[in-house]
């Protein structure tokens, strides 16, 4: 929210209180004073007007999950566990998925409680490239390249899916970069050749790597070099 529309907003100040206060320097937001009334103040943003604290904000949170199959991308399943069941930290109901995979497939999930940060990594305007490990059922053959270079055609959602870099590594193993994330997307576009995907795991969505160091089922916090990428 803007800082302007989040101090008028409190029923203490009028429109034009706000745009004195601001122009006096008298509102700290995280520390640093802010005149700025387009400034955007977060859930977690600590707010202060003349040393009274109007907003005391909370920690924002970023974890890295190794996500394992048959585990549900949500925050509650009344039949499966879901990936929050994985996750041991105080307060995790405040937290959400940033690009969910589907049940069986696994790899890097990104979890945490700030909103902005999230749309940065999931929003189709960024175009941050998703990359899988897929391994199929059938060969995958040179001729797969080309229609995955022009994009696959869905019907029910009348869109043509964006160029994809597919790169083979074997006859049944190839790694796929993407930057959408379309329903059973990969599934998909292999389904276009008849061939079956039988392992999906996802590596990386734009800068951040999975920590080859967790296990499936484990996690760790981001560091601060990592949340800064997105």
């Amino acid at each position: 929210m803007r800082l302007d529309r989040f101090l008028s907003n409190l029923p203490r100040f009028s429109r034009k209180q706000v745009r004195l206060a601001l122009l006096a320097g008298r509102v700290i937001v995280d520390g640093q004073t802010i005149k700025d009334p387009l400034h955007e103040v977060r859930d977690f943003s600590q707010v202060l007007l003349d040393d009274e604290m109007l907003q005391g904000g909370k920690p924002a949170r970023y974890f890295m999950l190794h996500k394992p199959p048959g585990c549900v991308s949500a925050t509650l399943d009344p039949q499966h566990p879901t990936v929050l069941d994985l996750i041991h930290e105080p307060d995790k109901h405040d937290l959400h998925i940033a690009g969910r995979l589907d049940f069986n497939t696994s790899g890097l999930m990104l979890i945490t409680n700030d909103g902005q940060w999230s749309r940065r990594l999931t929003q189709p305007t960024t175009k941050l490239a998703k990359v899988y490990y897929v391994e199929t059922e059938q060969p995958v053959g040179e001729h797969y390249l080309e229609k995955f270079a022009e994009g696959f055609y869905f019907a029910f959602e009348d869109l043509t899916t964006l160029p994809a870099q597919l790169t083979i590594l074997g006859s049944h193993r190839a790694r796929l970069s993407i930057v959408e994330g379309r329903y059973h997307q990969v599934k998909r576009m292999f389904g276009f050749f008849d061939n079956k995907v039988l392992r999906l795991h996802r590596e990386s969505m734009g800068p951040l790597a999975l920590d080859p160091a967790l296990e499936p089922g484990q996690y760790r916090a981001l560091r601060r070099d990592e949340i800064e990428l997105i």
